[in-house]
């Protein structure tokens, strides 16, 4: 198999196991992805929108979707009063948290006929494609991810 349908096939994979991950939990993907993003921190709009890769009027649906299930809320922003910043709620930390797990589990399944070496190696050359591409951080690495607890 070549490069191209490899990559376009193992997408196709991950973001079907993301999917079914994702309605486990209730969730749809896209707010399955938001909930993610905010893990380490909270973040303004236009800075979502841009890792999120959503027009402005599909990101503020999206958040108020969100917000209505009790998962994220918006903040003022300290620095810029006219900007608001989105942030998971203790209910939607708890639930990320479960998620994210349950979601890595799930791809570590994909990989069983993979030695340590040959993990290390695919992480390590999948990892330079997506930098080199400078993908945002959707879905932290597990060591990278910082806790979610907030304060409500």
């Amino acid at each position: 198999m070549g490069i191209v349908a490899a990559l376009v096939r193992s997408s196709f994979l991950v973001n079907s196991v993301y999917a079914e991950s994702a309605r486990k939990f209730g969730l749809p993907p896209q707010q399955g992805q938001l909930l993610c993003v905010l893990m380490p921190r909270p973040y303004g709009m236009s800075e979502l929108g841009a890792m999120l890769r959503l027009a402005k009027s599909s990101l503020t649906g999206l958040v108020d979707r969100t917000e209505r299930n009790g998962l994220v809320r918006r903040e003022a922003d300290a620095r810029d009063t006219r900007s608001v910043r989105v942030a998971l709620t203790p209910q939607g930390a708890r639930l990320v948290r479960e998620f994210y797990d349950e979601t890595c589990r799930r791809i570590e399944e994909l990989l069983p006929g993979l030695g340590p070496a040959e993990r290390d190696a695919l992480a390590g050359l999948l990892g330079r494609v997506v930098l080199d591409n400078e993908v945002p951080v959707v879905f932290a690495a597990q060591e990278e991810r910082a806790p979610v607890d907030r304060e409500g």
